[in-house]
């Protein structure tokens, strides 16, 4: 499967990721050692220039995760104004090019943002994922395991997930069951992950498994059209007819106008 053929609202999900950690990072500081006084850095030591960008750089993630693009980049833009060498302004730029499919203007935020803080994890995993999307798997897959590496990362279920996305993408079959088995075991709950699992298991024919997985996700309020529709096609394989049905229910009731709703009706379990 190649990156253009990747579900659209997967591809979401994993920025959606990335972009929480953004805002997280631009919500937090964190404390540190001021080496020539001896004290704790806090809050309040943000000098006034970053914590007016840092503003406007919260205000442009927000729009960008509302999905206002264009007013996102405008704010963004306001806070590199202020701040030229705030890396995390680079990066949530990279994000936004990626949006607008414009990976090379992607790349050379995220790029930059790295020469500014050449150790900031989260940068790093938002270039790798840029280059997956690419299909530039070997430069991808190093990257997020230089992410990794670090014992200090704590977004590693997110990490995982987006790797094991990537292995799947580039026919890694095998890589990619580990890497998302990973992930879950790190945030059993997140849905992105379980149903990724349950479709590369059904896709590799191991019905039993993958009905655990996507049955967690559609016994709880986070089943979507997709996850139903992955759900009805492993239980007709296991010829369990009565839980299809009820799959198939909730699909055309819920869902009425999703393309999965759409299959269903012409038959197109093959798909």
């Amino acid at each position: 499967m190649k990156p253009e053929s990747l579900n659209r609202s997967l591809v979401c999900q994993a920025l959606l990721c990335a972009l929480l950690a953004l805002v997280n990072g631009c919500a937090s500081h964190t404390s540190t050692a001021d080496a020539s006084s001896g004290e704790i850095m806090t809050a309040s030591d943000e000098p006034e220039l970053r914590q007016r960008a840092r503003k406007r750089l919260e205000l442009a993630v927000a729009y960008f995760e509302q999905g206002q693009t264009t007013v996102a980049l405008d704010e963004l833009k306001q806070s590199l104004v202020v701040d030229p060498n705030y890396a995390q302004a680079y990066s949530l730029r990279g994000l936004i090019y990626m949006r607008l499919n414009d990976f090379h203007i992607a790349e050379e935020s995220f790029n930059r943002a790295l020469t500014i803080a050449p150790n900031d994890a989260s940068v790093k995993h938002n270039l790798a994922w840029l280059r997956c999307q690419q299909a530039r798997y070997p430069e991808s897959m190093a990257l997020f395991l230089q992410v990794l590496d670090n014992p200090l990362y704590g977004e590693r279920a997110k990490t995982l997930r987006a790797l094991g996305l990537c292995q799947a993408s580039a026919g890694m079959a095998g890589e990619a069951e580990a890497s998302l088995l990973k992930s879950y075991e790190f945030d059993a709950g997140n849905p992105v992950t379980g149903y990724n699992l349950a479709l590369l298991l059904f896709k590799r024919s191991q019905l039993d498994r993958a009905q655990f997985y996507v049955r967690r996700i559609n016994n709880s309020e986070l089943a979507n059209a997709e996850s139903l529709w992955l759900g009805i096609k492993v239980e007709r394989q296991l010829q369990n007819t009565q839980a299809a049905a009820q799959l198939a229910t909730q699909l055309l009731k819920r869902f009425a106008q999703s393309p999965q709703a759409a299959s269903y009706q012409r038959g197109a379990f093959n798909d």
